[in-house]
């Protein structure tokens, strides 16, 4: 009887990342007996299969996003892998064992909770990791340059931290729309950026970015910054005035602050933040419209699979702050089963 019961609980339990504090990735804890947690009203229960890695995670181990949780907490929030239970009160839903990608809390383990609303089934012939970023990290480059950015054909449009996640699927995106593209990456990833289609690559961190930008351009259409305090004057200043737009949904570097005399007087853009979150929850009707896009670019083969570097994970202290440093490329991911 007491083996049967020992078995029970483990079956209960799960593997997860917890973290304790908000000093940081460094106090993210390896946990063995974490509790699977149960499916409320309107949630899948899903087994993990992987779960991403993005940089709303390194803001949230420090508390510094908006509305993020308090420690301690199972981390992540991006995961894909198999529905294993369901809660009530969800329309349609998808069949047990159907693989999805989606977001929801504690996506750093081994069983989490998501919202079926707002998942999407893993593309046939798609893996799991292979799937991740599609309804946060493509969704949030497809809301920033079309309903957000009105991204035309022949726009110019600068995408910084183009070698992140979100920054690569913008590239992809914008060439597709038949824009010419700008990006800034540190030098170490110029030759990722390229490979994607961008017109020009240049160094984040020059001195002489804002001028370099005009000298190419005479001025941007369509600005995604995600960068903050360190590339934000200079998003400003290469923007066209009242016919260019800045849309904001970062701040990988800090908080940049923007005056209204600035608005005013230096920089007359049209300014708009972006949270791809907040965006599924006020205005459904546009992100749903953002995922039947999706579907179709998948379809037409300008979305391919996803090519994460997926990590044990126990590896994901590390990562996040490899992330935290700038040290990354592309997207990484967290194999909670190894």
């Amino acid at each position: 009887m007491e083996i049967d019961e020992q078995q029970h609980t483990a079956e209960q339990t799960a593997r997860a990342l917890v973290q304790r504090s908000h000093r940081g990735p460094k106090d993210l804890t390896l946990t063995t007996g974490r509790r699977r947690p149960t499916p409320g009203p309107g949630e899948y229960l899903i087994r993990v299969g992987a779960a991403g890695v993005n940089f709303a995670d390194v803001m949230q181990t420090h508390g510094t996003y908006g509305g993020g949780p308090q420690a301690p907490y199972v981390a992540g929030f991006e995961a894909a892998g198999e529905i294993v239970g369901a809660g009530p009160d969800i329309d349609s839903p998808l069949r047990l064992g159907t693989h999805v990608v989606g977001s929801g809390p504690g996506a750093f383990a081994q069983y989490m909770t998501m919202p079926a609303a707002g998942v999407l089934p893993v593309p046939s012939g798609w893996s799991d990791a292979e799937a991740l970023g599609l309804v946060l990290n493509w969704a949030t480059a497809l809301a920033a340059l079309k309903p957000l950015g009105e991204i035309e054909a022949g726009d110019t449009v600068l995408v910084h931290a183009a070698a992140g996640g979100v920054g690569q699927a913008a590239v992809r995106l914008a060439r597709h729309y038949g824009a010419r593209v700008i990006a800034t990456a540190s030098p170490a990833k110029h030759d990722t950026v390229r490979a994607l289609g961008a017109d020009a690559v240049l160094d984040s961190a020059r001195p002489d970015l804002a001028e370099e930008i005009t000298r190419l351009t005479g001025g941007v259409d369509l600005v995604l910054e995600s960068v903050g305090q360190a590339t934000f004057e200079v998003s400003l200043a290469v923007t066209k005035p009242f016919t260019g737009r800045v849309v904001v949904f970062g701040a990988a570097s800090g908080d940049a602050s923007l005056s209204t005399h600035d608005l005013v007087f230096n920089h007359q853009v049209q300014l708009k933040g972006l949270h791809i979150g907040a965006l599924a929850t006020a205005a459904p009707t546009i992100y749903r419209s953002l995922l039947v896009e999706i579907e179709a670019l998948i379809a037409q083969g300008v979305y391919p699979p996803g090519t994460p570097q997926v990590h044990p994970l126990a590896e994901g202290p590390a990562v996040l702050q490899q992330l935290e440093a700038g040290q990354t490329r592309g997207k990484h991911a967290l194999d909670p089963w190894r």
